[in-house]
């Protein structure tokens, strides 16, 4: 049912319908979760000092979130000049915006899904009595907070970034494509060096974005095993909280823009038919 809501979400209304059901799902947990903690201060669990330093890790990591999910490296692409006629065409430049963070928040997604898989089995298997010692082995091991579980957790964010920005970006295409309309990077051979030019620069990027990826997910595992933290301050959450926010944004900003025309392109329909 959520996945045909979501659906229908981004067919009706602004896009990202299935991020923005985890978004409310989120955003609805966050003033319980916080009141928890505040409690947890107030009964001497938690000190003042280390509630305000969460708070400012919270500020910091939504700062991060935000510099990086804007950051882009952006390829020139030059279009050569044409003659048709006597005048003259083309010679504009353009740019290929390749974002820092292709893959967004589908890695720690998909990656905890993954992991959470052998203790839905291992808890299928206690329900009915049938449990094995490995199994049981394999659950303790793969508990949060344990030491394999973030390394696999880092593991399985990394290859999903690059595994979702291979698919989401195809370097081969996009030089093709440049080179069918006559675009070309400065000082790139148009084909395959273009292609190679430009998996060269999104290897480099993604690196950089995969590990900043694994950073943020393991951030909160660590509060939740280290330090008992409640809820998630940071990581995942934040990070979907945040991209998914500033995507909603764009999209509303996209559709009041496209409005606007639309209602311009009307009145002067009307204005030309009253001349």
């Amino acid at each position: 049912f959520l996945m045909w809501l979501g659906e229908q979400i981004t067919a009706r209304g602004v896009g990202n319908g299935i991020s923005l059901i985890i978004f409310s799902g989120i955003v609805a947990g966050l003033p319980g979760a916080l009141a928890g903690t505040l409690e947890l201060g107030r009964t001497g669990t938690f000190g003042a000092g280390f509630i305000i330093l969460l708070l400012v890790l919270a500020v910091v990591t939504i700062t991060i979130i935000v510099f990086v999910e804007r950051a882009q490296r952006r390829i020139v692409v030059q279009y050569p000049k044409r003659q048709v006629g006597n005048k003259m065409f083309g010679g504009e430049s353009s740019h290929i915006p390749l974002k820092l963070n292709t893959a967004g928040v589908i890695p720690p997604i998909f990656a905890s899904s993954l992991l959470l898989l052998p203790m839905t089995v291992a808890g299928f298997s206690a329900a009915s009595d049938t449990g094995s010692d490995w199994l049981s082995a394999i659950t303790a091991y793969l508990g949060r907070g344990q030491p394999i579980y973030l390394l696999l957790y880092a593991a399985l964010v990394i290859f999903f970034a690059f595994f979702y920005t291979a698919v989401v970006f195809n370097p081969v295409e996009t030089a093709d494509n440049l080179k069918k309309y006559g675009g070309f990077v400065p000082g790139i051979r148009p084909g395959k060096n273009t292609a190679d030019f430009l998996d060269y620069i999104l290897t480099r990027l993604t690196v950089v974005g995969s590990l900043y990826l694994a950073c943020i997910s393991i951030m909160p595992e660590i509060l939740i095993s280290k330090y008992s933290v409640p809820f998630y301050l940071g990581g995942t959450s934040l990070l979907i909280v945040v991209t998914v926010t500033m995507d909603t944004v764009a999209q509303v900003q996209s559709h009041l823009l496209a409005h606007q025309y639309e209602g311009l392109i009307k009145k002067s329909k009307l204005r030309g038919r009253r001349g």
